[in-house]
């Protein structure tokens, strides 16, 4: 029988909600089980009485009850499954690192609606002594390619670190309709969140002063005789949709961006090339946390996605030069 344990809210989970947390910890702790757990005083934070909806700060203590902290037991099957699953996506991984290539669709964390996601499957990767690999950084769920995950607690500190201090280059791939003009260019558009969307914020508007800064740096690499082109793209800043939005804005939306204006009329483009949002994580550069170097990954493109660059005859072996960014 398990005992009483106290846990500290690690530095990555900072502001997520109560109920996520033990979601992440305890996925057999069922949420009527966690209610009546809070309801009673069983769980506290930092010796407080707290609601699942409860936003948690690093370094606060988590008082889990004997019931809560009973091994979890997962269903052998899926658990088998989803280490298979997530160890195909591997592109590189060490002591400290997993660099996943995510494939289009599939959810980064799970939420309403949703039975999968790669923050979910990773329990099945749960080691002894490090606790499960935690996610970096998130990609919209249509959007493919490269996901940088923690396997320590040390490096999920450190490589959050490296985000939050712009260290690292995130070049993506996209197809947009339209040809972006200037043919390279940076956008500094502020965003803001407007319901199930995000906007360009104006300051004539009421809630620009809730607006965050956001920096796109692109450079078309081809075009098609269609009005398409092959787009690389740095997002300096990182916020919600921010690619989506800034190429959106500028008249020439991703393809398939079913949100932004990015479905073609009809006729307009081929039935050959790839279905979903043509989004891609191409590659990723960061310190790696234990210092001494640089993690640099690349990501292939989904099969969807293969199918437009060869329609297109674009070149998927293409690198996208921001030097002189």
């Amino acid at each position: 029988m398990s005992k009483l344990q106290m846990h500290k809210v690690e530095e990555d989970e900072a502001g997520i909600r109560l109920d996520r947390w033990f979601k992440r910890h305890f996925p057999n702790l069922t949420h009527v089980q966690l209610q009546k757990m809070l309801r009673t005083g069983q769980v506290r934070v930092s010796g407080k009485r707290a609601e699942t909806s409860t936003r948690l700060e690093a370094g606060q203590d988590i008082r889990v009850p004997p019931m809560a902290a009973e091994p979890a037991v997962y269903e052998a099957k899926k658990s088998e499954r989803d280490a298979s699953d997530i160890k195909k996506m591997i592109l590189f991984e060490d002591e400290d690192v997993m660099v996943l290539n995510k494939p289009p669709g599939l959810a980064v964390q799970g939420g309403s609606g949703l039975s999968e996601s790669i923050d979910d499957m990773l329990v099945s990767l749960t080691h002894r002594r490090h606790g499960r690999p935690k996610l970096v950084h998130r990609l919209d769920r249509g959007t493919s390619g490269v996901l940088l995950v923690a396997k320590t607690a040390f490096a999920a500190a450190k490589l959050s670190e490296s985000f939050r201090q712009r260290e690292t280059q995130k070049i993506y791939w996209a197809i947009t309709l339209g040809v972006p003009k200037p043919e390279k260019g940076r956008i500094d558009l502020p965003l803001v969140r407007r319901g199930e969307a995000m906007a360009v914020a104006v300051k004539k508007n009421k809630d620009f002063d809730q607006a965050k800064n956001a920096v796109t740096i692109y450079q078309n690499m081809e075009r098609a005789l269609f009005q398409a082109a092959f787009v690389a793209m740095w997002p300096v800043t990182g916020r919600t949709h921010q690619l989506r939005v800034h190429m959106a804005h500028m008249g020439t939306p991703l393809l398939g961006d079913t949100l932004y204006g990015g479905v073609p009329p009809e006729g307009m483009m081929p039935t050959e090339i790839g279905q979903g949002l043509h989004l891609h994580a191409r590659r990723l550069i960061i310190p790696h946390p234990r210092g001494g170097g640089m993690i640099d990954v690349s990501a292939p493109l989904s099969k969807e996605m293969r199918k437009t660059w060869k329609w297109f005859g674009f070149d998927a072996k293409a690198d996208a030069d921001f030097s002189d960014a």
